[in-house]
């Protein structure tokens, strides 16, 4: 039972992932290296099917490999978050909000800077 419950779960961070490929405010590698990891224990062939993928394999063998983020990935990460922080200050959001914000975001943007670089450096995503 705990299989089909990983598998599941594997399949709905891949398609969260597929989802952030065309919303940039939401993270796609993360995603699928979470659905890699839930693969693992659900499915060998789901996850030997997204480590061989051409576009995200690389990323995920990279994290898996050494915790390494390509340099392309990580300035996309960090615009991104930018990004979201800017509108929010467009958007007049309260001062507060946008303080939680700009914590979290600059916690998740010192993470994923002082992350090794990855050895082949895959397209973002």
């Amino acid at each position: 039972m705990s299989r089909y419950i990983y598998l599941i779960l594997g399949w709905i961070a891949v398609a969260l992932g597929l989802v952030g490929v065309v919303l940039p405010v939401l993270p796609t590698t993360p995603f699928m290296i979470l659905a890699a990891f839930l693969f693992t224990k659900g499915s060998p062939k789901a996850r030997a099917w997204l480590i061989e993928h051409a576009h995200f394999g690389p990323h995920i063998q990279n994290w898996e490999a050494s915790g390494a983020i390509a340099p392309r990935a990580k300035r996309a990460a960090v615009l991104a978050m930018a990004a979201v922080l800017a509108v929010s200050l467009l958007l007049g959001l309260p001062w507060w909000l946008i303080g939680i914000q700009a914590v979290c975001m600059g916690g998740a943007a010192t993470f994923v800077l002082t992350r090794p670089d990855a050895i082949a450096q895959p397209d973002a995503a």
